[in-house]
């Protein structure tokens, strides 16, 4: 029982700010950090910290940006055996991080967009796949049709929004996407979505079940021709930036040890929770048993 990632890698370089800038303006930050990310490496992260064996298909570029990515992820106990190694320049990212916790980001995708999907295969006893679109889409769909024929569950996590085409819907299983990104699959106004008809709606391109995030909000499931709403869990917010990976993470490796939908998904809730609530530093150090002990502090209340 495992999951298998593929994706995308960045090295991220996030700064606190006082506010996004405006259009010209320069704005005084008051920290700044480096970290490994792109939601591929991130989502892969998240699923070895959660107790799953994780594997993990990308590519990075032959500077030194490459290295600590690979690095990252070998530390995360990660197998990067099917990572591929470019020429050029490895992807990266720079995230405005607000006193709120909210954040915008500019991402430069580099050698991500340069993955080789024939030489992608699916590990034995691989029993999740989970893909992003941080990556070509005829990456996705090679990759989802090798996971189908595998007998994996596969996962998409259709962001950042793009159109995709019915072969890669077809190909999905569970499709996760947060407010913003129903709401451009939909061609709808954010401010005017209904989460449950969205949830419904999308299932309709071809996914099995979806999931629609509402951050705070917590999430909404349709499985089965039935939706529901899950609300989330209250925590204080240090930062949201990289809280839909967490999420993520967590439910591939809940659904790659069994769990149903449902559980997994509360089981991605409580992870992405205590990731807001943490530091950068202190988000390396979450674990399984605390996931689970959250989620027993919920149920108890």
């Amino acid at each position: 029982m495992s999951v298998f990632v593929c994706g995308s890698l960045h090295y991220d370089v996030i700064v606190n700010a006082p506010h996004l800038p405006r259009l010209d303006e320069t704005v005084a930050g008051s920290a700044v950090s480096y970290v490994t990310g792109g939601k591929g490496g991130n989502q892969a992260v998240a699923a070895a910290r959660m107790g799953a064996s994780t594997a993990f298909a990308g590519r990075v570029g032959g500077d030194a940006s490459g290295e600590v990515l690979l690095q990252g992820l070998i530390e995360a106990g990660v197998d990067v055996s099917q990572v591929q190694r470019d020429p050029g320049a490895s992807g990266m990212s720079v995230a405005i991080v607000e006193p709120s916790g909210g954040y915008g980001a500019v991402i430069v995708s580099a050698a991500n967009l340069e993955i080789d999907p024939s030489r992608i295969e699916i590990p034995s006893g691989a029993t999740t796949v989970l893909l992003q679109n941080e990556v070509p889409e005829a990456v996705n769909l090679a990759v989802a049709l090798k996971g189908r024929n595998a007998g994996a569950c596969v996962f998409l996590n259709a962001a950042p929004a793009r159109a995709m085409g019915p072969d890669l819907m077809d190909a999905v299983d569970i499709l996760v996407v947060n407010r913003v990104e129903a709401a451009d699959l939909l061609a709808q106004p954010e401010a005017a979505l209904d989460p449950l008809a969205a949830a419904k709606a999308l299932s309709r391109l071809g996914p099995h079940a979806v999931i629609v995030t509402l951050g705070g909000d917590g999430l909404v499931l349709y499985e089965s021709g039935v939706v529901t709403h899950h609300p989330g869990h209250a925590v204080g917010v240090v930062s949201t930036h990289g809280a839909g990976d967490a999420f993520l993470g967590a439910l591939a490796a809940a659904s790659a040890s069994g769990k149903a939908l449902t559980a997994a998904a509360r089981f991605g809730q409580a992870a992405a929770a205590l990731h807001v609530a943490s530091t950068v530093d202190q988000r390396r150090v979450i674990t399984r048993k605390a996931v689970e002990t959250l989620i027993a502090e919920a149920a108890s209340r």
